[in-house]
């Protein structure tokens, strides 16, 4: 058992698959010699050459592009795309193309591809570089979505992903890069579609992705000690499949659903969720779902402004409280 950082979880998860699996092949913008952007891929390029570790110009089309030609054509390509907000400038390849190969050839082709991209705010990037868009590619049929909140979550979802044989958008928080987690030896595989029950709880359920979670974590113990409130906190992982098993047996448990959603409020994550509770488990509730998240506003340049913004532990703690009483 080892303590990693989120960052060097990364690298662990890309080199466990690039080992096992020859064609598996790892390209992006600065990712080899410089380590990445990041530094969430350091020591890649030197242990695997330039083959399998590939850097490219500065064009998300161009990578994307690739990475589909070498999915379709027999390779299995993790592809990075620096931020997840550029995402906006290879839309056609995520909205159109992966997602649809296989339907459009009637089954000839297969798009078995990861795309690798750094999420989210708390980073003091501005408001072209630290949005969360998760919900962007949530949207797309024949998309798989993915948003660790953990070291081994990075390196046992990473590996689902890369064995998927659909395309595969995976989330990694920046704001998560330096935390620390303590992870098993040997190889480590996780499963797509699946959430947990990070905290035990009865009186209320919490759900929440990426940074999102810790933050949870932390109004959950402020919830019990200071108010007596048992919350039960659910690290979403995986938005696409969405583990509605898991969801709907918490808030059958509890009575009380809050979902935790750094996205902007209008059309996000947790919206889908707080629809399915309503269709399936209407009658389980004893209150109406509750959405805590960032303001439907460009994120602010100004630090300060940024961490008004963005769900903070004592504004869960204190919507909860409130919801509760």
């Amino acid at each position: 058992m080892a303590e990693l950082t989120y960052r060097e979880a990364v690298a662990r998860g890309i080199a466990q698959e690039l080992e096992r699996d020859e064609n598996v092949v790892f390209l992006g913008e600065d990712v080899a010699k410089a380590g990445g952007v990041f530094k969430a891929t350091v020591g890649l390029y030197e242990k695997f050459g330039p083959k399998r570790v590939r850097d490219t110009p500065i064009s998300e089309q161009a990578i994307l592009g690739a990475a589909m030609g070498a999915a379709m054509t027999g390779l299995k390509p993790i592809a990075e795309i620096m931020f997840s907000d550029f995402l906006a400038v290879c839309f056609d390849y995520i909205a159109n193309e992966f997602p649809k190969s296989r339907y459009m050839s009637n089954g000839q082709l297969r798009c078995p591809l990861v795309v690798r991209t750094g999420n989210g705010a708390g980073s003091r990037f501005g408001a072209q570089h630290s949005q969360s868009v998760e919900n962007w590619a949530m949207m797309i049929p024949g998309l798989k979505v993915v948003a660790p909140s953990t070291p081994v979550d990075v390196i046992g979802l990473l590996a689902a992903a890369v064995r998927d044989p659909d395309p595969v958008i995976f989330f990694e928080h920046k704001s998560l890069y330096g935390s620390k987690g303590e992870v098993p030896d040997g190889e480590i595989l996780d499963r797509l579609g699946t959430a947990k029950v990070v905290r035990e709880g009865r009186d209320a359920t919490i759900m929440a992705l990426a940074l999102m979670v810790p933050r949870a974590l932390q109004a959950a113990k402020k919830l019990k000690t200071e108010h007596g409130i048992d919350a039960e906190v659910i690290d979403v992982r995986s938005l696409v499949p969405l583990d509605t098993q898991t969801i709907l047996a918490s808030v059958a448990k509890t009575g009380r659903l809050f979902t935790v959603e750094e996205n902007p409020r209008l059309c996000g994550w947790g919206a889908e969720i707080a629809s399915i509770v309503a269709d399936e488990a209407f009658y389980d509730l004893d209150g109406p779902v509750v959405r805590i998240t960032t303001p439907h506003i460009p994120l602010p340049a100004a630090d300060n402004l940024e961490d008004i913004v963005l769900p903070t532990p004592e504004r869960i703690a204190e919507r909860v409280r409130r919801a509760m009483a």
